[in-house]
């Protein structure tokens, strides 16, 4: 088990959840429960799953984690995507996002490959 506050990759997420938060108290009040709500939660989901990755006993556990962290990952640029498309964001705001969140999933990648298991060889 490993301390998940001190992952480079668990602070870049835990920073994006901020700043999606932040960024959809501008949505209008009809997305309360639509796609802001979507986008917090695939935000959280991120970190959570790093989070709860670290407390599994065996890698095969953290790295389901890890991968469910790279498809909330994918769900975010989507979503902003939509949210650009309706100018919830603006361009500026949803490409800044964007990158963020795309460079986290480089991250999640870059983990998930250092945790696969290597071939033995003969």
């Amino acid at each position: 088990m490993q301390n998940f506050r001190r992952l480079r990759v668990w602070q870049r997420a835990h920073a994006l959840t901020l700043l999606i938060y932040k960024s959809t108290k501008s949505f209008p009040a009809s997305e309360r429960y639509g796609l802001s709500d979507q986008l917090r939660r695939a935000a959280i989901s991120i970190e959570a799953n790093i989070a709860e990755g670290c407390g599994q006993t065996s890698d095969g556990s953290m790295r389901r984690y890890v991968q469910i962290a790279i498809g909330s990952a994918c769900e975010i640029e989507s979503e902003l995507l939509v949210a650009r498309a309706l100018d919830y964001l603006s361009t500026a705001a949803a490409d800044d996002l964007t990158g963020q969140v795309v460079e986290l999933r480089r991250m999640l990648i870059t983990l998930l490959k250092a945790m696969s298991p290597r071939p033995t060889t003969p």
